[in-house]
């Protein structure tokens, strides 16, 4: 008989006797049964008490965030403050996880208020518990406000602060708050390190990267801890350094599921698909059993170096591991596999299979199409789309475009270009201008193409300015060339290929400038 079990037939003895009403007794019951897992059961003995202490309420609030019934567990705070018990640390600490999890910042705040009532605001673990959850909720300057305030900052403190900034994608200063424990003497710990590789990753920081490589080596946790290993191989795969991440990884002595999929991912995520292929193949040599997000990075692999037989392989495994009606991703991996294989017609069969059509798997049919040249097929792709209230999405437009870029059809292009903003609420971003902007010069629309990049100036780069100079140099069109130079080498006056296309231009026209003319600037 498992403990739990035993544990409820004694409470039923003690409820036949009585005991179960004891304060002292009753008070105990609580966390045991949340210890076991047995939560209706705590929640029966808390009940049966005539007065619950803190230390009963509180677990049986741990217990609901435990099994993510978090507005249980504030309505149990509630009815702990009408009975008039006072909290704990404990209590906020579990509670703030709770305000974390579902984002409440109103709530935080009222938690907040009373830990500076009960001056408890200075313990490591509630204002750690405090950065966490304004962090979570977005509010970072509110987070390090807290953390400011704090008497001693420990590490734990100091991890809250840098998963905050990278959560919301802010790397640098998750790398500056690295350095700065560091000057104040803090220690890193795993989570620090792993944290701070992920944040070098995120912003391709491979020189500091490097460095705390270097530190992880000479405190010896690279073969104590695999999340280390596994952060070092995901950060350099992400910095674009696969020799380095392969040169970690091998150093690896246990490797997981995780490790191996780090490693295929990247080699996936960078074109070099036979390297996944042979790291997939390694790992279930070693007895590792891929699982959905490996199968999904080794169909990416096949469409890379269109290897239709091991993708196919590859879907009659996902076919008999049922991985197709519980994973969407996977579906839209297959699509977009047999898409980018030239498979057409398997990949519009296996999307007419998905249980979940979401906006990714009709991208991916989309491009398939695209990459097909079928340019009627994608128009019809995305008003059936459209119709089944799937919202298209910026890449969605990308491919489109692309699609009609290669086509000739610049009417239609513009009219999608114009509903992204009208109809569907999307702000075209500098690579749809950049599509629109090689379209109207690849048509000889170059008066337009100026046209469109001085309207948004914000958008004005060198790849622009580039399609433009391009189109004059096969138009001749010496005039509008200069102004388009000028533009380009005003954003980098070091630009080479900006001076190689004027050169071309003046060249193309029969026309010899003197060096005052065509300036490179100071170096």
């Amino acid at each position: 008989m498992k403990s739990g079990e035993k544990l409820r037939d004694l409470h039923l003895h003690m409820c036949g006797m009585g005991l179960d009403t004891h304060e002292a007794i009753g008070n105990l019951l609580v966390p045991v049964f949340i210890d076991c897992g047995h939560l209706n059961d705590a929640h029966q003995a808390l009940y049966r008490l005539g007065y619950g202490q803190e230390c009963a309420w509180t677990s049986l609030i741990q217990g609901c965030i435990q099994r993510k019934e978090f507005q249980h567990a504030f309505n149990l705070y509630k009815r702990m403050q009408d009975e008039l018990v006072c909290p704990s640390k404990y209590t906020f600490i579990a509670l703030l996880k709770a305000c974390s999890s579902v984002k409440s910042v109103k709530k935080g705040r009222e938690l907040h208020l009373l830990v500076a009532k009960q001056e408890c605001e200075s313990d490591v673990h509630v204002g750690s518990s405090l950065v966490t959850m304004y962090a979570k909720c977005g509010l970072l300057a509110k987070a390090k406000d807290v953390f400011e305030m704090l008497p001693a900052r420990s590490v734990i403190l100091w991890n809250a602060l840098i998963v905050g900034y990278i959560d919301h994608g802010y790397g640098e200063e998750a790398v500056e708050c690295f350095k700065q424990m560091q000057w104040e003497g803090v220690t890193p710990d795993v989570v620090t390190y792993v944290c701070s590789l992920r944040a070098c990753g995120s912003i391709g920081a491979i020189d500091k990267g490097q460095e705390i490589h270097e530190e992880i080596d000479r405190n010896g946790f690279l073969n104590r801890d695999l999340l280390i290993g596994t952060a070092l191989v995901d950060m350099y795969l992400k910095c674009g350094s696969l020799n380095s991440a392969r040169q970690v990884f091998d150093k690896i002595i246990v490797r997981d599921i995780v490790s191996w999929n780090s490693l295929i991912g990247g080699y996936a995520e960078h074109g070099h698909g036979d390297d996944a292929l042979e790291c997939f193949e390694k790992m279930q040599l070693q007895g590792i059993m891929p699982n959905a997000v490996t199968l999904s990075f080794i169909l990416k692999a096949c469409s890379t170096v269109g290897a239709t037989e091991k993708g196919q392989e590859i879907h009659a495994e996902i076919e008999r591991r049922g991985f197709l009606e519980r994973d969407i991703v996977i579906g839209s991996s297959l699509v977009e596999m047999y898409s980018k294989c030239g498979m057409q017609a398997i990949a519009s069969k296996v999307f007419e299979k998905l249980p979940i059509r979401d906006v990714v798997s009709w991208n991916s049919l989309i491009a398939g199409y695209a990459q097909a040249g079928k340019i009627e097929s994608i128009f019809s792709i995305f008003d059936r789309m459209s119709g089944e209230g799937i919202k298209p999405d910026p890449f969605t437009f990308i491919v489109i475009f692309n699609a009609c870029n290669r086509a000739g059809l610049f009417e239609q292009s513009e009219t999608y270009f114009n509903a992204m903003k009208k109809i569907y609420g999307i702000i075209p971003t500098v690579e749809h201008h950049n599509c629109m902007i090689n379209f109207l010069c690849r048509s000889s629309q170059l008066d337009k193409a100026v046209a469109m990049i001085n309207k948004t100036p914000f958008f004005s780069n060198l790849v622009a300015w580039h399609a433009v100079l391009g189109a004059c140099k096969n138009s001749g069109n010496v005039t509008l060339g200069k102004q388009a130079f000028e533009n380009a080498v005003s954003l980098d006056e070091k630009d080479c290929a900006s001076y190689v296309l004027m050169s071309q231009i003046y060249l193309g026209a029969d026309i010899y400038e003197t060096n005052d003319d065509i300036s490179i600037g100071s170096s």
